[in-house]
C-alpha cells in the first residue's frame, strides 16, 4: 500500500526549468559552447556538477575540479536570482490542491530533487509546511537515475520503497524510482519509458489518488 508520495520539482510542481536553461545557455556561451532546447532535454534531472560535465564534454573543454565549482557557483548564482522573484502564482495547475488533499488522506509527502536549491524554492513558493521530508542536491551523492535521493525520502520518512510513489517529468528519474523499487508516476504530454502510469499534469487530484 502506498503510504508516501514524493514529487521531483522541476517540471512537475513548477517550471523553473526555463531558468536553468537560460543560465547554462549563458555559462555555455561565456565559454565558446553552444547548448539548445534538445541538448537542455538531456540536464532534465542531472545534478549541477553533472550537468556542468556534459557541457563541458560537448565542448570538448577540461576544466579543474576547483574550476568546475566555480563554474557551478556562478550559474547558480544567476538560477537563485531568477527565483527571488518565484510566488504561490508560480505553481503548476493543481499542484497545492493536490498536496492537500493528499494531506487530507493522510499519506505523507516528499520532495526528491536534484537541485540544490529545492528547499528554497518550495519555501518561495509557499508550500514548504506541506512536506514532511525534503531531499534536494544538498542531500545526496548520486544523480538520477541512481535512486539515491528517493531512497533517503524513503529512510527519513521511515517507510519502505514499496511505499512509496514518485511523480517525475524526466527519464532519469522514471529510472530512479524504478530502481529504487517505488511506483513511477510520469507527469507531462509524452508517456516516459518504463513508467508505471502516467498523467498529463495534476489539475485533478483525484486522478493521482486513483492511481495509488
Amino acid at each position: 500500500m502506498i503510504q508516501v508520495v514524493i514529487f521531483d520539482l522541476d517540471g512537475v510542481l513548477v517550471d523553473t526549468a526555463k531558468y536553468h536553461f537560460i543560465c547554462w545557455q549563458r555559462l555555455a556561451s561565456s565559454l565558446g559552447i553552444s547548448i539548445d532546447e534538445e541538448f537542455n532535454q538531456e540536464l532534465k534531472g542531472v545534478s549541477r556538477m553533472d550537468s556542468l560535465d556534459m557541457i563541458l564534454a560537448l565542448g570538448g573543454i577540461e576544466k579543474t575540479d576547483e574550476e568546475k565549482l566555480e563554474l557551478a557557483d556562478t550559474k547558480n548564482k544567476w538560477y537563485l536570482r531568477c527565483l527571488n522573484e518565484l510566488s504561490s502564482e508560480d505553481l503548476l495547475e493543481g499542484v497545492e490542491e493536490t498536496l492537500l488533499e493528499l494531506k487530507s488522506r493522510e499519506f505523507k509527502i516528499g520532495l526528491g530533487s536534484a537541485s540544490q536549491s529545492g528547499e528554497y524554492v518550495i519555501k518561495k513558493l509557499g508550500i514548504y509546511d506541506l512536506f514532511d521530508a525534503v531531499v534536494d542536491g544538498n542531500g545526496f551523492q548520486k544523480s538520477k537515475p541512481d535512486p539515491e535521493v528517493f531512497l533517503t525520502g524513503a529512510q527519513k520518512l521511515g517507510v519502505a520503497p514499496a511505499e512509496c510513489a514518485v511523480l517525475e517529468d524526466a527519464p532519469s528519474g522514471i529510472l530512479a524510482a524504478i530502481a529504487g523499487g517505488m511506483l513511477a508516476i510520469g507527469v507531462g504530454s509524452e508517456p516516459l519509458p518504463g513508467e508505471d502510469h502516467h498523467l498529463n499534469d495534476l489539475s485533478n487530484p483525484l486522478s493521482l489518488i486513483a492511481l495509488l
